[in-house]
């Protein structure tokens, strides 16, 4: 049967400036890995592995830029001055944690950078797009306004997609994006029913007690009035509080969803009979396909194993002959439990057949998996035609960028190298070159 939507995967691309600086609070890999030696080079090519492997099975693949580091505007505004190299080196000496956060990769986890409605789900038919605003951490604060620029430029068609402006910078609307949003429905052109999880009210109620949480609900139900999005078909679930305390700052570390399948750990919500039941009874008034709700309980898989492994933060696929797959880091392979609960899965009444294991170790050291790493974005074929072409991913467009990071990327990345201007000259360099490739104008000034 000819698919006539899909649900298409933009990966970030993994910028040249890829480090271990540890600035992610609540994120136990980002800390464990804290002042290590990345490989940008490694990590870019990790990633762009990934994205060919997904188009390989039949997927659609596109890429995203990486924003521009380092962020000299920040550095400026902050009171360093002089030439960009002696500011650089200031920053370094004075403060180095602003420098590495002005430095970061972290645009690379594009699950963070908006939450997105599909046209079969908003009111006029359009895809909608509203990038995160990540006020939680300072590092991803600074990303919001290149994402705008970025999405607007490949989903420029007024007609087909509708933008909205990132939600006010402030706790009360606190956003992380995709991360904490899951969409389930009959196919991607179908009315589904979108669930945004959220980790605490302003208006009080239980939180957790040792790191934060990063999505309000203010800020989950705001996005579903811009979209505007029925109450029949959307659900707010809160993250359990203990959950985010053992190293779960976003709901992708413990949940993950696609079609009519949500896959989670037992601790993964608050409330959670009452939680299911309410995401069973809107979907099955919305949809006719059987929901397949799937938990994986303490015995089976840990939380902190999960939270190692990353299993959640799988990707859920439907491939091209309609079967579910579980895209996988490799770390699941090696981990004796979780590696069990995929065979139990696979061997399962599920619509899940599959399963891949994938090597992203570089953004696993710093909290990402493959889930991380990837915008989704159900489109038809016409809502697709639309697109900027520049960034679908083909064989050559894989091999033009294979090419462009061994050219411009370095092997090796220590803290101490970020007090280094030619970084920050190697990284425009190979950024300008990326927008010819991708054929993009350039969104940001640094």
């Amino acid at each position: 049967m000819t698919q006539t939507a899909f649900e298409v995967n933009f990966d970030g691309i993994v910028g040249p400036t890829h480090n271990y600086a540890g600035l992610s609070f609540g994120n136990l890999a980002s800390q464990k890995h804290r002042l290590n030696v990345s490989s940008p080079k490694q990590a870019a090519l990790q990633g762009l592995a990934k994205m060919k492997y997904l188009a390989d099975l039949g997927l659609k693949q596109a890429v995203l830029p990486p924003q521009h580091r380092p962020h000299l505007v920040t550095l400026r505004r902050a009171g360093f001055g002089g030439s960009d190299a002696d500011l650089l080196r200031q920053a370094f000496l004075d403060d180095p944690r602003l420098l590495a956060a002005c430095y970061s990769a972290s645009s690379m986890w594009s699950a963070n950078a908006a939450t997105v409605s599909p046209g079969a789900d908003t009111p006029d038919g359009r895809v909608h797009f509203t990038p995160a605003n990540l006020v939680t951490q300072f590092h991803r604060s600074i990303e919001p306004p290149e994402t705008a620029a970025i999405l607007e430029a490949l989903f420029a068609d007024p007609s087909t997609f509708a933008h909205h402006d990132a939600l006010p910078a402030s706790g009360y609307f606190a956003d992380e994006g995709a991360a904490n949003h899951v969409r389930l429905a009959d196919a991607y052109d179908s009315p589904g029913i979108e669930i945004f999880v959220y980790g605490r009210g302003v208006s009080g109620g239980a939180a957790p007690a040792k790191f934060p949480a990063r999505q309000t609900r203010e800020a989950s139900a705001a996005i579903a009035r811009l979209h505007g999005l029925s109450p029949d078909r959307t659900v707010f679930i809160q993250q359990s509080p203990a959950a985010i305390d053992a190293g779960v700052f976003h709901n992708d570390v413990v949940a993950v969803g696609n079609q009519n399948v949500l896959f989670y750990h037992a601790a993964a919500f608050a409330n959670s009979a009452a939680t299911l039941d309410e995401i069973r009874r809107k979907f099955d008034a919305t949809c006719r396909k059987p929901l397949f709700l799937v938990e994986v309980g303490e015995d089976q898989v840990p939380l902190v194993e999960a939270v190692e492994t990353y299993l959640f933060n799988s990707q859920l696929v439907t491939l091209p002959d309609g079967t579910t797959s579980l895209i996988a880091p490799v770390e699941c392979e090696h981990n004796p439990r979780a590696r069990a609960c995929v065979n139990q899965l696979l061997s399962s009444d599920t619509p899940i057949r599959s399963a891949h294991f994938l090597d992203v170790r570089q953004s696993m050291n710093n909290g990402g998996g493959p889930a991380c790493l990837r915008l989704r974005v159900a489109l038809t074929g016409s809502q697709l035609a639309a697109v900027h072409r520049g960034v679908l991913l083909s064989d050559a467009l894989y091999r033009s960028l294979v090419s462009w990071v061994e050219r411009n990327y370095r092997d090796e990345l220590r803290p101490e190298d970020l007090a280094d201007p030619t970084l920050a000259e190697q990284s425009a360099r190979a950024l300008g070159e990326l927008y010819e490739i991708l054929k993009l104008p350039v969104t940001a000034t640094r």
